[in-house]
């Protein structure tokens, strides 16, 4: 028997919206815990009530269903964008001031702007617009869940390009994540350009300085 979905409820969106607020979207990032690549973020605005089958926090959702509801959602969608912090800048700051930069990014691509953000988490920060933090907001809002699932989406092909280009760290099976497996090749190859220098605390004062240039 095939397992019933329960849509997620626009309870959020809705309260704002009887506050006079028109323009909701809901933002959220992939990769803040990955050793390498971009911290990716989305922005979503939704139209009001729409219900997308299966729509869910990416997390919970297998790879071939969110590359199914990334293209639902982005023929649906009032309005979406997608942005990235690089490995400079997550190195140069920290991740969470990344990971904010990235979701401003993703809002500032919206038209119509929005009046309210929606943030997955519980930090917003310098948004010109008002923003109310939701932790776990990917299981509740359906602005951000989708969110989730583009950013999710997005950064998933960009590791995929990268392990075409880096192939000895196995980028496409584990998404540049802390796992066993990509330790061990950065302690066999050392680190790439693409790696987060301020990631590396792991390999020791030693091995952490060297660094692997390509081409």
């Amino acid at each position: 028997m095939k397992k019933q979905t329960v849509p997620l409820s626009y309870t959020l969106e809705d309260q704002y919206a009887a506050e006079g607020y028109s323009a909701i979207c809901g933002t959220d990032e992939a990769g803040r815990g990955c050793l390498a690549g971009p911290v990716v973020a989305a922005a979503c605005i939704l139209p009001r009530g729409l219900v997308i089958d299966g729509l869910n926090d990416s997390k919970k959702l297998s790879p071939a269903r969110r590359e199914a509801l990334f293209d639902v959602i982005c023929a649906s969608a009032l309005s979406y964008g997608i942005a990235e912090a690089s490995v400079e800048e997550i190195d140069s700051t920290d991740i969470l001031s990344a990971s904010q930069l990235a979701m401003r990014r993703a809002v500032s691509q919206l038209s119509p702007a929005p009046d309210l953000v929606l943030v997955d988490g519980n930090v917003a920060r310098g948004f010109p617009m008002r923003a109310v933090t939701v932790v776990h907001g990917d299981s509740v809002s359906p602005s951000i869940a989708a969110a989730s699932i583009l950013a999710k989406v997005y950064r998933d092909r960009l590791m995929a390009a990268l392990d075409a280009q880096y192939p000895e760290y196995g980028f496409a099976k584990h998404k540049a994540y802390c796992t066993a497996e990509h330790e061990a090749a950065i302690r066999a190859h050392g680190i790439s350009p693409c790696h987060r220098k301020t990631f590396m605390s792991f390999l020791g004062r030693e091995r952490g300085s060297g660094t692997k240039r390509r081409g």
